[in-house]
This record gives structure tokens, C-alpha cells and sequence, in this order.
């Protein structure tokens, strides 16, 4: 299938573009910034631009992974975050209706899933989080303009029949952290698959999946993160002493991280629950934190990517 893809030169589009072609698609690159699977520079706020990709391409399909992200907040105003995320998104989804595109993938996040209150654990025992989840209520910008994202997906499938999959995903960005910086970003990342991380390899196996399915779904929500080793019983446990649940599940991981010099989590806040993409799709993420613990155990690479020097493509956007 002829496959507009946005977001090309990004983190995940590098990822999901090889994947695409292997799984027999013919994906057309669209990136505010060049790169190897980018064939047209430009911006998804441009209307008449997506309008002229559509009818010079005839795509048969969206996988919409550009946006302006959570550490963007620093450097752009409110109005650029709507301009990419929500208007952006818009012309896509009336481009993909007037030229009868067979589905539409939007990559989401679950960061508009957390308010202020799950962000500073107020809670007794840590969140857990679902498609089900509510009310939300985006702590940002970059939470309010991808929640907009989704609700207009909802409705083009709504009015128009297109079938329409959203991906909240859980943290892949390489980077540090933008906020917290306790632990080393190997460390914490490591930490984070226990709850709330996934690669990036991972989140691009799950937007192929959600592409090939969308037609059959109709309408599909959900998160994406790599499968939690807790259960909801845990939830107390997690907020009160995660080295110590953790330790029921994987005996050995405090002797491994220190071996590392590293640190587990004193407490968990909240939980991304993935069971819903692996009942639905079939989906579920090839690395998880055994696959970390196994890194460590055999003194083998880590089988996540870090790199503090990455720079978004998005720098680019208002040059």
C-alpha cells in the first residue's frame, strides 16, 4: 500500500519506515527536516501541500507520527503546538476522507493521560493506568493538543467511516529526561520499563500492526508500552516499596543493579497497562524488563537505545 508518512526523519519514522517496506508497503516520507525515508520536506500545517501529496500520490493510507512533543514546550509558543498537533492533524484527516483512504494511524502519547495530581503521586498506591482511564485532564500544551488530535480522529471515523487507530505511547524518546535527572539516563530508563517505557523498535512493530488492523477495528484506541510485570494488587506495594515487590518478580535484580551501580525505584506512582493492544491485535512488545535484567545478567548491550546528544528534527520548524 502507497502509505503518507509523516514524521519520517523523526526518532520513530527512522524506525518505521524500513518496517513498513519489509512488510510490503510503499511508504512516502513527510518531514519538516530531510532524512533518508523523507521524499518531501514540508509541514503537515501546510493544507495545500497535504491536498497536493494526496492527489499527485493517491495514498492509501496515514501513518501520522509528526508533532511537536512535551520538551518542544521549551522552545515554541502554545500556538505552534496547535498549528502542528490539531490543525495538522485536521488536514490529514480531511485529505484522507476526500481522496478515500483505506485507514489512519495517529501516534499519540500517554502523557495526556497523566494529570497533576498522578504526576506528583498523591495517590496511596500508584496509579494504574488503561484505555478506560479518566477524566483526562492534559497537565500541557503538548497533553491538551494531542488529546484534540485523538478526539478529531474519533470524529472523522465517526462521520466519515474512516477507520482510525490511536496510539498512546508510553516513553521511547533516546534522550534524557527533560525533568528529572536523579539517576542516569541508562538507569532510569531501565527503571521505566518496569511501568512505562517501550523501544523504539517495539513502538514501530506496533504502528504496522495497527495499520494492518484499522479496517477490521473501525475505531481503535490504545496504549502502548511494554508489558508490566505487576498486577493491580501490587499497586499499594509499588507506591509504599517497589524494590520490594520487584523483588517477587525478579529475585536477582538488586544484586544485578548494583553489580551496574545502579538503582531501582524506591516507589511507582503509576502503571501503563498494554493488555488491551495484545487482546485486540495480537501486539505485544518484544522487550521488557527481564529483557533488561538479562542485558545485565549476561554482560551483554542493553537492549534499549540512549543517546543524550539526540536533537528532535522538529528544531527545524521554525527556521
Amino acid at each position: 500500500m502507497r502509505i503518507l508518512l509523516t514524521g519520517s526523519s523523526g526518532w520513530l519514522g527512522r524506525f518505521l519506515a524500513p518496517l513498513l517496506w519489509q512488510a510490503g508497503h510503499d511508504p512516502f516520507g513527510l518531514d519538516v527536516a530531510p532524512g533518508r525515508h523523507t521524499h518531501r520536506v514540508g509541514s503537515v500545517t501546510d493544507a495545500a501541500l497535504v491536498r497536493r501529496l494526496f492527489a499527485e500520490h493517491r495514498f492509501d493510507g496515514v501513518i501520522h507520527a509528526a508533532a511537536l512533543h512535551k520538551p518542544d514546550i521549551a522552545r515554541y509558543p502554545r500556538r505552534a503546538f496547535i498549528d502542528v498537533n490539531v490543525t495538522g492533524t485536521l488536514n490529514l484527516l480531511e485529505a484522507a476522507v476526500a481522496h478515500g483512504a483505506s485507514r489512519f494511524v495517529l501516534t499519540s502519547t500517554t502523557s495526556l493521560m497523566i494529570t497533576q495530581a498522578i504526576r506528583d503521586e498523591t495517590a496511596p498506591a500508584a496509579v494504574w493506568l488503561d484505555e478506560t482511564s479518566g477524566p483526562l485532564l492534559p497537565r500541557n500544551i503538548y497533553g491538551v493538543t494531542k488529546r484534540g488530535a485523538e478526539e478529531l480522529a474519533r470524529l472523522f471515523h465517526a462521520d466519515h467511516g474512516l477507520p482510525v487507530v490511536v496510539l498512546r505511547t508510553a516513553r521511547f524518546f533516546p534522550e534524557d529526561d527533560d525533568t528529572h535527572r536523579a539517576l542516569a539516563g541508562e538507569n532510569m530508563k531501565a527503571n521505566e520499563f518496569l511501568h512505562r517505557r517501550l523501544t523504539v523498535e517495539d513502538c514501530a512493530r506496533a504502528h504496522v500492526a495497527a495499520f494492518d488492523r484499522a479496517p477490521a477495528l473501525g475505531f481503535g484506541l490504545y496504549i502502548v508500552s511494554a508489558p508490566t510485570p505487576f498486577g493491580r494488587a501490587d499497586a499499594a506495594q509499588l507506591k509504599a516499596d517497589a524494590p520490594a515487590v520487584i523483588a517477587k518478580y525478579f529475585p536477582d535484580a538488586a544484586a544485578l543493579y548494583a553489580a551496574r551501580g545502579w538503582t531501582l525505584p524506591a516507589r511507582i506512582g503509576r502503571v501503563y497497562d498494554a493488555a488491551a493492544i495484545e487482546r485486540d491485535l495480537g501486539f505485544r512488545c518484544r522487550t521488557d524488563f527481564a529483557a533488561v535484567l538479562a542485558a545485565l545478567r549476561d554482560g551483554g548491550p542493553l537492549p534499549f537505545a540512549h543517546d543524550p546528544a539526540y536533537t528532535s528534527p522538529n528544531d527545524h520548524f521554525l527556521r
